[in-house]
């Protein structure tokens, strides 16, 4: 029997902002207020990401300018990450670049290969405001930074260059959800 409760089961799934939308592409806020509506967009996150069948998602992705994310994630190891971060600050990027398949809510159905450090540390708060450290390893690794890429303004497709890039622009052009 599970003790505690399943994140997201109290939120509500909220509409993905997808590429194109303003708020993907601004620096978020930092969070001041750690009260009952930081703990209501954390459940909202959780059941948004788990609708979407999601590993990760920032509060920009449903349009709320806030430095949050959420994430359920597994390493290389199969070993699974599930959590959140306020206010993340990405302090550690290390170890070999990888050049892994990436993908993102906001572009639903495509993802492209995309270079990565496979060992991050990302330093920041809990809902409640207490200290928290996270270490990523791998595809967990990959997943902290593409979040923390989201809170300032960034895309997956940024990092691309050449026939990667071009290729992905083509693809979201064709794409039904950008129309």
């Amino acid at each position: 029997m599970r003790h505690g409760s399943i994140p997201g089961a109290r939120g509500r799934v909220r509409p993905l902002t997808l590429l194109g939308g303003g708020a993907l592409r601004e620096r978020c806020r930092e969070v001041t207020d750690f009260g009952p509506d930081l703990a209501s967009l954390v459940e909202d996150l959780f059941a948004t990401m788990y609708a979407a069948q999601g590993v990760g998602l920032a509060a920009n992705q449903i349009g709320e300018p806030l430095r949050v994310f959420v994430y359920d994630c597994p390493d290389d190891e199969d070993v699974r990450h599930l959590g959140h971060v306020v206010n993340p600050r990405l302090v550690e990027a290390d170890g070999v670049v990888i050049r892994g398949p990436e993908g993102c809510l906001s572009l639903p159905g495509l993802e492209a290969g995309t270079e990565r450090y496979d060992h991050v540390v990302v330093e920041g708060f809990t809902v409640t405001g207490e200290p928290v450290t996270v270490h990523g390893t791998g595809f967990f690794a990959r997943c902290l930074q593409h979040e923390c890429d989201h809170l300032e303004g960034r895309l997956y497709a940024d990092q691309l260059t050449g026939w990667r890039r071009r290729r992905l622009m083509r693809q979201v052009a064709r794409s039904s959800w950008c129309r």
